[in-house]
């Protein structure tokens, strides 16, 4: 993981207005979100089985976030590298698995897996924040 040093921490938005911006720019709100904060990801590369993803975490500090007028905070920015068994599963429940569907994916190999020319990817992720600030412009406050 690469902790992203960029203007955006601390910045405070409308959920429903930065979830647009973000949209724009490629990034999904991830669906694995708590009422009180949640995160936007990009993918910045893939290649079979590993892929980079910029992530962007907030936090509500007022309303919640399945209400499109909550208001957040953004956290500090970081890239991170999951890499995933793209082969056939062979575990003692894969037949089960396959016969049932009961569990479609895979646990990943490395959910946080090293990441190699950190420079290229601290470069791409900052970019990316920075595009997505100018997007916004006057609608960050602090």
């Amino acid at each position: 993981m690469i902790k992203l040093q960029t203007g955006i921490e601390g910045k405070r938005a409308n959920f429903g207005v930065a979830r647009s911006v973000f949209d724009s720019y490629g990034c999904s709100f991830c669906s694995n979100f708590d009422y009180d904060q949640g995160k936007f990801d990009a993918l910045l590369y893939r290649d079979g089985g590993e892929s980079i993803y910029l992530r962007v975490p907030i936090y509500v500090v007022d309303g919640a976030l399945d209400h499109s007028n909550a208001h957040i905070e953004f956290g500090t920015p970081f890239v991170i590298k999951h890499v995933v068994n793209i082969g056939l599963d062979y575990d003692e429940n894969s037949f089960v698995t396959a016969t049932t569907g009961l569990d479609q994916f895979q646990k990943p190999l490395d959910q946080d897996g090293h990441i190699y020319d950190r420079s290229r990817w601290e470069k791409a992720g900052t970019e990316a924040v920075q595009e997505i600030m100018n997007s916004m412009g006057g609608l960050l406050s602090s």
